[in-house]
């Protein structure tokens, strides 16, 4: 471990040390290089948020503008819900399929037309995908808030043949309500289940069972009988999470990666402002300073999957476009903030401790970076922010490589800036 930690910062060393950094403005990005989707041996995945095209007013043209499109080989499309009754439903149908796109925001440059069946984010994402012929769309089912029912959806062979049926019917047969039969056909190449989680707590309310960890086996399995028979180049993948205890807890995971082309392990939320001290939202090694009983990092969750079973080429690893943040926080011995209490979250724009990675690459405030741990953080005498900019995710990169992992994931798209600095570091390396 020593050995590949050095290795990475040998790669990294020019102007990486642990150190006060100038502004990020001042720090170079980035690659303009396109290239064809499908020609990579690594994933590099970035989910687009279906309620971005409102109050953050990112639409998939941004996708297409940045640059960002040509540099990934897999669109997450964030979130289907699942019901209780074992169906497939839309969260937005306005944002999905009803909302007429003008030609400002289309990824052709031609407005919709009024008799258009399919508009909205699948009519762009199906543009998108037409600009780039080896890029994958897929539609994430779940998240934080639509993950509710999962566990009542998946509960017997009926339940699970009922759901794979009907999420394969409305997402990739493209059988939309209200619209012709097969209106939605060729959007998505496949299916991202995003349970959170299995067998564990999630957002309040969730239904959960303990025999969830077999039942999401089962439905994999379900699933991709129903998908050969269909079509056997559609995909499944998964958001795994990084904690041991919810990886047991919820995951066979030797026999679900027979069914998964790829799992996205949770490589941010490590830590947060739900917590009273401040530290690192997505490090790649466990950091020495680190107070906490049970140390996090992607490094650990890496090897937590690999000793239970997963095949290293099937992890892919998420990297944050956002930071956490908290205010009222002294700067400790080190005068840098870091493992030091707060009093709350720091302001953000739509959440309270929650950041872009546009906005906080513009925050002013010191800087300081450490290779050894693959973190950054943002601290300013008040507020401490920790997020990750080109240069941790580099870092990130080398380290996917070395290891013979997968490839990368974002969340979200939104957040990367309008060069998709983000996108280009982690392409520069994941090709």
């Amino acid at each position: 471990m020593r050995l590949l930690k050095h290795a990475l910062a040998v790669a990294l060393a020019a102007g990486l040390a642990t150190t006060a950094l100038p502004p990020a403005s001042a720090q170079a990005h980035t690659s303009s290089n396109t290239n064809s989707n499908s020609a990579s041996s690594f994933k590099r995945v970035a989910y687009f948020i279906q309620w971005g095209i409102y109050g953050r007013n990112y639409h998939v043209k941004d996708v297409e503008t940045s640059g960002a499109a040509a540099k990934l080989t897999h669109v997450n499309y964030a979130f289907g819900f699942v019901g209780a009754d074992s169906t497939c439903f839309s969260a937005d149908p306005w944002a999905d399929w009803q909302r007429p796109v003008g030609a400002d925001e289309a990824v052709n440059g031609v407005a919709d037309a009024d008799d258009q069946p399919l508009k909205g984010n699948l009519n762009q994402l199906k543009e998108l995908k037409a600009k780039h012929p080896g890029l994958k769309a897929l539609i994430s089912l779940g998240g934080w808030t639509g993950s509710a029912h999962f566990s009542d959806a998946v509960l017997t062979a009926d339940a699970r043949a009922k759901l794979a049926a009907s999420c394969i019917d409305l997402w990739l047969k493209g059988n939309i309500p209200g619209l012709p039969a097969g209106a939605g056909a060729g959007v998505f190449d496949g299916i991202d289940l995003d349970w959170e989680w299995p067998g564990s707590d999630g957002n309040v309310g969730n239904t959960i069972r303990p025999e969830d960890k077999q039942n999401f086996t089962l439905f994999l399995a379900e699933l991709r009988k129903q998908l050969d028979a269909y079509d056997r180049r559609a995909q499944i993948t998964a958001f795994l999470p990084a904690a041991a205890t919810k990886i047991d807890a919820g995951f066979e995971v030797s026999k679900i990666f027979r069914y998964l082309d790829f799992g996205s392990v949770q490589g941010y939320d490590l830590h947060g402002p739900w917590e009273t001290l401040t530290g690192h939202n997505g490090n790649l090694f466990n950091d020495r300073r680190d107070p906490n009983a049970v140390k996090f990092s992607i490094d650990q969750t890496v090897r937590d999957y690999l000793k239970r079973g997963a095949p290293a080429r099937k992890i892919v690893v998420g990297m944050p476009a956002y930071g956490h943040g908290w205010t009222g926080v002294a700067a400790g011995p080190k005068h840098d903030g870091l493992w030091q209490p707060s009093t709350g979250a720091a302001p953000g724009t739509w959440e309270a401790g929650s950041e872009d990675y546009k906005v906080l690459a513009a925050k002013p405030g010191k800087r300081y970076r450490d290779i050894l741990t693959g973190s950054l953080w943002l601290y300013n005498g008040t507020d401490f922010w920790s997020y990750d900019d080109p240069g941790t995710l580099l870092e990130k990169a080398a380290y996917i490589r070395l290891k013979g992992l997968g490839g990368s994931m974002m969340w979200s798209i939104d957040g990367d800036d309008t060069k998709a600095s983000l996108t280009s570091a982690l392409y520069s390396v994941l090709r």
